[in-house]
Parts: C-alpha cells; structure tokens; sequence
C-alpha cells in the first residue's frame, strides 16, 4: 500500500511541478516508431541508465540541447529496466534531476534479442546515442560517453 501511495505522489509531483517529464513504460515496436517517425527535427536518441556514471554525467549535454536547439529532439531511452524490473527508480530520478526531454523507459528483458535492431554496430555498452534526421535519410550511432561539442558535431554530420 505505501508503495502505491508513493507512485501515486510521485505523479502526483510531476504533474504539479511541470518540470520534469513522466517517464513512460514503451516496447521496441513503440520505440522503433519514435525512431522512424519523419520530423523535421533531427532525432537525438540517447540510450542510458541510471546506474550508469557516464550517462548520468552527460545527461546535462542532452537537456542543453533539448533548451537550447529548436532543430533537435532528444529522446532519452533508460534501459533499467534490464537489471531491475520496477521503472520507480526512473520515475524519481527524473523528478529529482528535473529533466525537461522526453524520457522514455524500455520494458524488454534480453538486450541480445533486440540490440542489433536499433543499430548493427551496437555491443550493447552504454551510453550510446543515435543521431537520425528522417529528412534526408542520414543517421549515425555513437557509442560512448559525449562531451561538449560532440552532440552539435554529430548533428552536423546528419543534416
């Protein structure tokens, strides 16, 4: 029951707060359409967890890009859900780390069987983040924590 109450008030918060996005339960055929959908913008997908320091510490990259560029949408994929099947954890850490991109919860259990849909080259190591503009066809996987300049210097390489 306090476990029900508490995600109860956490929605609750985010939903009063209007800071930080809900994190949303999604499989890969919903992820897979977020990917291939046209939009003028070109897609920043980031692939993250958070047990993972690297992706923590280039999260603030992401949410800069989000503000700052009208061109780009980023979308942010935690993939806790692999180790730990309750999306709670999530949940409270994008509330508490106020983060404003969409977030986006992948509910599949074996990496093996899906890892090669999203991209051939992909070992699986995160962070990694896809760079897709649907306009023009061009897409780029990067495997590996970004640093200040990196998501505008792979934007670029995708118009």
């Amino acid at each position: 029951m306090l476990r029900v109450l508490s995600f109860c008030l956490l929605f609750i918060t985010i939903s009063i707060s209007g800071k930080a996005q809900q994190a949303k339960l999604i499989k890969l055929s919903q992820l897979q359409t977020l990917i291939e959908e046209k939009s003028d913008q070109i897609k920043v997908i980031n692939f993250w967890a958070t047990w993972c320091a690297p992706c923590v510490k280039e999260l603030p990259l992401f949410e800069s890009l989000n503000q700052d560029r009208k061109d780009a949408k980023v979308i942010l994929v935690s993939m806790d859900i692999d180790l730990d099947p309750s999306p709670e954890k999530v949940y409270k850490f994008v509330v508490r780390k106020k983060i404003l991109s969409q977030v986006v919860i992948l509910d599949e259990r074996d990496p093996n069987a899906w890892i090669n849909k999203i991209d051939k080259s992909w070992s699986g190591a995160l962070p990694s983040t896809l760079f897709i503009n649907t306009a023009t066809g061009k897409r780029k996987f990067v495997e590996r924590e970004m640093h200040a300049g990196d998501l505008e210097k792979f934007m670029e390489e995708v118009k």
